[in-house]
């Protein structure tokens, strides 16, 4: 019987997704891949032909309601995004990390008896916070269990490098000194919460600001060496590994005839499930995009009603299969997402980021400072400022080479497959381990 590989994304897309790639390099070598999955998200995994089991991770709602949980959480949070990465910390970065809390909280209570079920001999999580259940199980069982950071890399704090959701540069250490400290400030009673309950779960209490904890096996970061900071302390390579990316495989993707502009560049536009309901956001972008001479695809998720006349240069639809639309694209307007940033890395498209929160911020700031694209603030813009930056983006010779380069590097080493490797590695490592520990 194939050992079983049980991927524990946190409900978002972007980490769900790249952890479908890896299951699917991991199906290749033979290995069953099963995914725990709030019920938000039932439905996604079992359409790449993998089983789904569910965990509650907020309380029992009526479905419709459970599918829009973080959707009406961003969208009640919009007038925040309209400040700074500091200035977001009082209010949507601090409910943020409330309701995150919430998640692990409500897990444990379901978790530990899903684990004793299925049995798995490895666990991949892919969250910013412990879910004590986990660390338990492999304590118990002898099991291993990997940390995925899909976030920034950032995420991982080193004393020279922009603190996590920070959006700054990477020499603005007196930024990063003010940033951490507010941070605390902020964070602070929700992370005594936390630590409350990893006391009563029987688990050391963290460090404040800290959520999670390294895993003593392997922690594969997504971030793809062309934009890694440069750090003082350099992560072990023997408990660190970089992927450079982690694109999964989709359906192709035919691009539509457009009524005009039949030669011109393409421009795809996603700001991610979450941030789809910015509609007049995006509304403006398909107002100035369609004096311009570009085709452009939009994606606008669950809001497609929101849209009735659109120029004959723009088409929306509720969902594409990025990776393939990404891959035919000439420029991406995204909102920094890890998935858009490291397929843009990975195909070689120019970005113009556009944050609203989270590590967009970082992801934007990071996409400028290699010389990948270009960062925008997302309401403070111009119809010429948008129509310079697309221009500077499709044709300057600097951003093209580094991003040709790039892309041939990433490209070179897929991150699906090099992650099924080293997870591969760690499982026959640990049953060598077990067997000569049997022995004695």
């Amino acid at each position: 019987m194939s050992k079983t590989i049980a991927f524990f994304p946190e409900a978002a897309y972007g980490p769900a997704l790249n952890s479908v790639g890896i299951a699917q390099a991991c199906q290749t070598l033979g290995y069953r891949c099963v995914f725990l999955t709030d019920p938000g998200m039932s439905g996604l995994y079992s359409g790449y032909g993998f089983e789904e089991y569910p965990v509650n991770m907020s309380a029992p709602m009526p479905a419709d309601e459970m599918a829009r949980y973080w959707s009406d959480f961003i969208n009640s949070h919009l007038p925040n995004f309209r400040k700074s990465p500091i200035e977001q910390l009082d209010n949507y970065i601090k409910e943020c990390w409330a309701a995150i809390v919430e998640t692990s909280q409500w897990a444990q209570k379901e978790l530990p008896a899903l684990l004793k079920q299925l049995k798995p001999d490895l666990i991949c999580v892919d969250n910013v916070i412990l879910f004590p259940a986990i660390k338990q199980y492999s304590k118990a069982q002898g099991k291993p269990w990997v940390r995925i950071i899909s976030c920034s890399e950032n995420e991982i704090e080193d004393p020279d490098i922009p603190p996590h959701l920070s959006g700054m540069a990477q020499d603005d250490k007196d930024g990063h000194a003010r940033f951490r400290a507010a941070f605390h400030q902020a964070i602070k009673e929700v992370h005594a919460g936390f630590n409350d309950f990893l006391i009563r779960c029987g688990e050391r209490p963290y460090p404040l600001g800290t959520f999670f904890e390294d895993s003593p096996w392997m922690n594969l970061l997504l971030y793809p060496d062309p934009v890694r900071f440069n750090r003082r302390h350099p992560l072990d390579s023997g408990r660190f590994h970089y992927l450079q990316g982690c694109v999964r495989k989709e359906a192709p993707y035919a691009i539509p005839k457009f009524p005009v502009n039949h030669d011109k560049p393409l421009i795809y536009v996603s700001f991610g499930s979450l941030g789809c309901g910015d509609t007049d956001l995006i509304k403006r972008l398909i107002q100035v995009l369609s004096s311009l001479p570009y085709r452009v695809l939009v994606n606008v998720g669950d809001y497609l009603d929101a849209y009735s006349q659109l120029p004959n240069n723009v088409l929306i639809d509720q969902w594409f299969p990025q990776p393939s639309v990404i891959a035919q694209a000439d420029l991406v307007i995204h909102h920094g997402g890890n998935n858009s940033f490291t397929e843009c890395l990975y195909f070689g498209k120019p970005a113009i980021i556009m944050p609203y929160a989270w590590d967009g911020h970082d992801n934007a700031m990071r996409v400028q400072e290699t010389g990948h694209g270009l960062r925008l603030d997302r309401y403070d813009w111009t119809a010429s400022q948008l129509a310079a930056n697309i221009a500077h983006c499709c044709t300057d010779a600097k951003i093209r080479q580094r991003l040709q380069q790039t892309s041939h590097h990433m490209q070179a080493r897929p991150g699906p497959l090099e992650a099924a490797h080293i997870l591969d590695k760690i499982l026959q490592n640990t049953e060598k381990e077990n067997h000569e520990n049997a022995r004695y």
